[in-house]
This record gives structure tokens, sequence and C-alpha cells, in this order.
């Protein structure tokens, strides 16, 4: 019997990410991307769900980690699937809504993102990372979640 994935074969497969949209005062948080994927672009908090973790801790985890804040009211709000062949990635991001609940936006992973911003929904500052392009595509709105 032979093995179905040599060593020699690189076995692709889609991230799971969990994607948070924070809203405080009719706004939503979005930071400016560093690093490989999106760099320069805008999207939400988030990141890849770790082996048995809930969606719901991942949430709360990524949101503390990359801003510093907690949320509540957690709720879900869409799915997006995003790949790019050229650039060999492939994520499904479970997106939800979640209010603000407490702390001090901070930068606290200055190699992933530059800047925190709350931003009107309707006037989202360009360009966007690529999830939340299809997210605006599907005509998805947190605020009517």
């Amino acid at each position: 019997m032979s093995d179905s994935n040599p060593k020699n074969v690189i076995c692709r497969r889609p991230h799971v990410v969990v994607v948070v949209f924070v809203i405080k005062d009719g706004k939503i948080l979005l930071g400016k991307r560093k690093g490989s994927i999106g760099a320069g672009s805008w999207g939400p908090t988030g990141g890849k769900l770790e082996f048995g973790e809930k969606l719901s801790e991942c949430a709360d985890r990524e949101t503390f980690e990359e801003a510093g804040i907690k949320i509540k009211n957690l709720r879900l709000g869409t799915v997006v699937n995003d790949y790019s062949k050229k650039d060999n990635w492939h994520y499904s991001s479970i997106c939800y809504v979640a209010d603000y609940a407490s702390g001090n936006v901070t930068i606290k992973e200055p190699d992933r993102c530059s800047e925190w911003r709350w931003v009107d929904w309707n006037k989202m500052p360009k360009p966007l990372m690529g999830p939340m392009k299809k997210i605006v595509q599907q005509k998805f709105n947190p605020f009517k979640n």
C-alpha cells in the first residue's frame, strides 16, 4: 500500500479565521495591517482559530491580543471564503459582531498593525483587505445584525 501523502508533497488546506466587527458609539474598529497578507489594507480584529478552541474564545482572544479591548454580546455575522492561488493562501472567515465592553484600544501587535481607528461603516478607509471587500460585496452590515 502506497503512502497517499508522500513527504515531498505539500498538503494545502484552508485556515479557519474568526473576524470580529467591534461596535462602539455607532462605529466599527478597523486596523491598518502590516505583514505579508494585506499589508497597507484595513480590516477588523481577528485571527486563526486554534486547535480545540471555541469560536467565541477565539473572538475574545484575538480582539484582546490585537487591540487590547474586551467585547460583549457576540453574535454571528456572516461567512467569507477567500483565497489567492498566486499568493498561496486560503482563509475561511467566520465573521462575528460584538459590542465594545472595556479597555483602551492599543496597538498590541506592532508587527501586524500600525493603527486602529473607529470608523463609520459607510465611510471606511481604503484599501480594504480581501475578506473585507467580499463582506462589503455581500452587502453585509454589522449594524443590521
